[in-house]
């Protein structure tokens, strides 16, 4: 189980050994001692563990093994190992070795003698350690005090697939894995240009997770980059297994049903977001990378939207819009409408559904909170449910319960009918996470659309806008381009116009010298500077935007994407 750890609290200082020496500058203990004592002292660290490796050889012409080598079985690629470090070491050059000493031979077996690409020298008994675990190969001499670290990592990873969250009729095929090497590199295949920074660090005190922070320079905007370097060095946690772990500690407001961050397991969709200006944070172990800063629209665009037509897209994202509608508001004005407005629906439907109501022995509110709870569950065990079995699963649920219930007269057969609209309403939505957020949303409306009626949807609708456009993400307005509104961002907002339009508007843009970029497919960025306070740290989860009085300079960049 994960423990997470208070900022204000500090990891106890690790117990000194006699046979160990301490660095006095960092604390932390550097290799030094017999290679005798460094494996022994390798084995009582790892609990002895089966798995590490160790290989002694003889080097130099010596009488005894003076060199060993050690990896992790299962993490370190044995062809590498086998090929590029035993048979290098196997075949050195002897007179490499006359006369120097152990530090000195060892700077010459990196530099002459070993046919690896990837080697460093370590000082730090820690750093060599995390490398061994991480799948790298450690190369330790008798009498030296460092030793070499040969980067062998490798193991079983799974291959490039189809995107299982994401699909496409027309468009790339391939998804992130779960290993971050793979990651960036399925981004620079298609961003072959310099500008496209990198920079790693680990998070987890226990896990050491990789952890990549990927933008283009130039288009970025400078303060939004230091401000997610600065909430990532912050986080304190024992480990981290999946991109929502610094989702959740990074965001700007926790307390919202509303993702702030954009997450895709889509490489196409990765790279055109960082042609947009926006920064992606890359997590080792997990295929769903995070995009940020991100707005609400974000979430109703699809890659295909550009594999498409543009009048087709226009559909297509105007469907999407309507099902979100639908899916907040469906069973809450069916509520309302048969609760209290009866005037409002037309005689001959409502002679029907007063019909249908004869024998049922709940009101509207109560018959929509039962199904969309037995939905929920539905959902939820076909997720959970082997998927050979997950259909049928859907199949009873959907079919026989159904009919069963209106048979049976707990429910109207009007109230399937919205209830089976708005799950399949829920489903049109491309991001995943907005649709568990209107999931959410829609059992307030219900309560209101009982209790007030269309005033009490009106009141919930209010505060739903008020609370959307209260939210930001690093310092970016949520509804970005619809509030603030701009104008000449609407083209690829909710509707997406003519390529032609977005690269007329680009050109314009830069002959006018504004400070608008073009975007993945042609798409332009507006990044207007401006003072927001919004950029505040929230190290550690928590939200310290009481703590900065400081006007950052941030771009209020808005999602528009060609």
């Amino acid at each position: 189980m994960i423990r997470y750890r208070s900022r204000n609290r500090r990891p106890a200082p690790a117990k000194k050994s006699e046979e160990q020496a301490v660095s006095p500058k960092s604390g932390s203990s550097v290799i030094s001692g017999q290679i005798q004592e460094l494996l022994d002292r390798i084995r009582t660290e790892s609990g002895d563990s089966p798995d590490i490796v160790i290989r002694r050889l003889k080097l130099g012409g010596e009488p005894e093994e003076n060199c060993a080598i050690v990896y992790l079985n299962g993490l370190s690629d044995p062809e590498m190992v086998n090929h590029f470090v035993m048979d290098s070491l196997l075949h050195l050059n002897l007179d490499l070795c006359k006369g120097e000493g152990p530090d000195a031979f060892l700077d010459k077996i990196m530099k002459d003698g070993l046919s690896m690409g990837e080697s460093k020298m370590m000082t730090e008994w820690n750093d060599m350690m995390l490398a061994i675990l991480s799948g790298d190969t450690a190369i330790l001499l008798e009498g030296a005090e460092k030793a070499i670290v040969a980067g062998t990592q490798g193991g079983e990873w799974r291959s490039v697939t189809e995107p299982t969250s994401q699909l496409v009729v027309r468009g790339p095929k391939d998804s992130f894995v779960e290993s971050i090497a793979t990651n960036i590199s399925l981004i620079r295949r298609r961003l072959k240009s310099p500008d496209l920074w990198l920079e790693t660090m680990k998070i987890g005190s226990v896990t050491h997770t990789h952890v990549a922070l990927m933008y283009v320079k130039g288009k970025a905007d400078p303060g939004i980059v230091k401000e997610i370097k600065e909430r990532l060095n912050g986080i304190e946690i024992e480990g981290i297994l999946e991109s929502a772990y610094i989702e959740e500690f990074i965001q700007d407001k926790t307390v919202t049903p509303f993702p702030t961050i954009y997450n895709t397991e889509r490489p196409d969709d990765a790279a055109s977001k960082l042609l947009e200006g926006r920064i992606i944070v890359l997590v080792d172990g997990t295929p769903f990378v995070l995009v940020l800063p991100t707005v609400f629209v974000h979430f109703f665009q699809s890659p295909e939207d550009y594999a498409q037509r543009f009048d087709i897209a226009i559909v297509m994202r105007i469907v999407r819009y309507l099902s979100f509608i639908i899916l907040i508001l469906g069973p809450s004005v069916y509520i309302a409408l048969t609760t209290f407005h009866y005037e409002m629906v037309p005689t001959l439907l409502l002679i029907s559904l007063v019909a249908q109501r004869e024998g049922v022995p709940f009101p509207a509110f109560v018959e929509a909170m039962l199904m969309e709870i037995v939905f929920e569950i539905l959902r939820e065990a076909g997720v959970r449910m082997p998927r050979a079995i997950g259909q049928t699963v859907s199949v009873v649920g959907a079919l026989i319960l159904g009919q069963a219930v209106v048979e049976a007269g707990l429910i109207t057969p009007a109230m399937v009918i919205v209830v089976a609209l708005t799950g399949i309403a829920s489903f049109a939505i491309p991001a995943y996470n907005l649709s568990i957020a209107g999931r959410l949303i829609r059992f307030a409306f219900m309560i209101l659309a009982g209790m007030f009626g269309f005033y009490g949807l009106t009141l919930g609708l209010i505060i739903l806008v008020a609370h959307m456009n209260s939210l930001r993400s690093f310092g970016v307005p949520y509804l970005s381009p619809i509030s603030p509104f701009r104008l000449r961002n609407q083209k690829d907002a909710v509707i997406r116009m003519p390529f032609k339009s977005l690269q007329a508007e680009a050109l314009s843009a830069s002959h006018s010298g504004s400070s608008r970029q073009k975007g993945a497919s042609g798409a332009v960025v507006s990044q207007e500077a401006g003072n927001t306070s919004g950029l505040h740290n929230r190290n550690a989860g928590r939200d310290n935007s009481s703590a900065g009085d400081q006007n950052t300079a941030v771009a209020a960049a808005e999602a528009n994407r060609k």
